[in-house]
This record gives C-alpha cells, structure tokens and sequence, in this order.
C-alpha cells in the first residue's frame, strides 16, 4: 500500500505503483507512471511523459519531464523514461525528448547528484554516477559504468563510452571512448581507468589489451586513421577492439586527444 502526503498534489489520471511514499508538496500529473517501491521527496514535480521504474528515489525539488529548452519543440508528446533503483537527488532537472528521437532515456541503478541537468534527447545507461552539478546538452550519450565528475559540461551530441571516467569541472567537446579516464584542460586522453576495470571484474589480460589499443591510438603519435588501421592489422580481436572501433567509427564530433604539455 502507498503512502501519498495528503498536502501532495497527485493528477486523477496518473498511475502510482504498490509502496510508493509521496512527500508533501510533490506534483505528479496526469501523464505520468511511477513504479513499485519508490519514494517521491517533497517539492519535486514530475511532468507528463515520465516513466519512472521500480524502486527509484526523486529527492526534493527535483523536476522530471519538464519541457525541452530547444526553441525547436513544438509542443509534440514525447517521454523521459527512467529505468529502476535510481537516486535522482536534489534540484536535479531531466528533460523529456523533442521529436528528434521522441524521448530522453535513463538506464537503471544509477546515481545523479545534485542539480545534475539532462537535456532533451539524451541517453544515459546503467550504473553511471553523474557528481554535482554536472550538464549534459541535447543528444548527448553516455555508456555504462561511466563516472562524470562534478561540475563538467557537456556539449550538445557529445558521447561518452562505457567505464569512463572524467574528471571535475572538465569540458568535454569531443567523444571520450571507452575504458578511459580523462582530464586537463583542453579535457584529454589520461590513461586507461585501470582500477574501475578491475573493481567490475575485468582480467589483467583484457585491461592490458585495452591498455595496447590506446597506446597505439593516444601515445605513439599516429593520425586516427592510421592507427586504426594499426590496431586492427596488429593486435588481437576482442570484444573490447570491436567495442572501442565501432564508437571511433561512430564518433562524429571527433576524439579528445593525448596530453600535451607546453614543451611538446
């Protein structure tokens, strides 16, 4: 059985699932699905258009499935759609899509620290932990496992691979790949995220593949072309080549770079 605060304010038509505690002053409407199990802080307003999954908490004064800031939409129906077990907390603001792709998507078992902002048309995977303050632009994508430290900004149609992790108060323009961390300012390739790799059960031969794939890619000074066609000539294939080759291919705005310091 639900406990809904009689000061919240819920919509006749929404659909609120079994055990869900509502806070006072909480705003659900009409067009909106919550889960089983979830918990809804006081103060926060979830819009029309949000699904929010199972066992998820929505801390105060969070606003979920606000209308795009694109002066582009229209007005058209389009969704936020949040999977289970996240923790969106305070003053944390997440978009609903445009009719570009129809809706902005967040994955399962994640953590989004306060006033974190998603823009419309982004799509976050699972087990990400998004710090303080971070924005993510329009149509970005972020992969699994990736950490974003707090207070980066991300631009519009920027991807982020999977088991990254970036550091604070960065400026991600270009595409960070796959199993990397990434730092400086202009933000930068800074190695291979070694122990994040190993904590998720990663073998010592698979990182040291991985960490073989980036030499050839950020250290050895090739162009990317070239050391694409490299890495696929020289070094074994593997579920991690074929992942890390497939986001360079689809990498339309281009990769971060290796470090360079001013002597170089």
């Amino acid at each position: 059985m639900s406990a809904h605060h009689p000061l919240a304010s819920i919509e006749r038509r929404a659909i609120i699932g079994e055990n869900v505690i509502i806070e006072p002053f909480a705003h659900i409407e009409a067009d909106v699905v919550i889960g089983d199990n979830c918990w809804i802080g006081s103060h926060s307003v979830i819009k029309n258009g949000t699904r929010l999954g199972n066992n998820s908490q929505v801390f105060h004064g969070a606003v979920l499935g606000a209308v795009p800031q694109d002066l582009k939409f229209g007005g058209e129906a389009t969704m936020l759609e949040i999977g289970e077990n996240n923790v969106i907390r305070e003053y944390c603001t997440l978009n609903r899509g445009t009719s570009a792709t129809g809706r902005t998507a967040i994955g399962s078992h994640n953590m989004l620290m306060a006033n974190v902002h998603v823009a419309h048309d982004c799509n976050i995977g699972n087990r990400c932990v998004i710090a303080n303050s971070v924005n993510l632009a329009g149509h970005v994508e972020v992969g699994d496992w990736a950490i974003i430290g707090g207070a980066t900004q991300v631009h519009q149609f920027s991807k982020i691979g999977g088991h990254v992790m970036i550091s604070g108060g960065s400026l991600v323009q270009k595409d960070v790949p796959p199993f990397v961390k990434a730092a400086r300012n202009p933000l930068s390739y800074a190695g291979v995220n070694t122990i994040g790799l190993e904590r998720r059960g990663f073998t010592r031969e698979q990182i040291t593949h991985i960490q073989e794939i980036y030499r050839m890619l950020f250290v050895r000074g090739f162009n990317t072309s070239k050391a694409v066609r490299l890495i696929q000539e020289e070094l074994a294939e593997s579920e991690e080549r074929t992942h890390i080759l497939e986001f360079i291919t689809a990498a339309d705005r281009g990769l971060i770079k290796a470090f360079q310091s001013s002597k170089d």
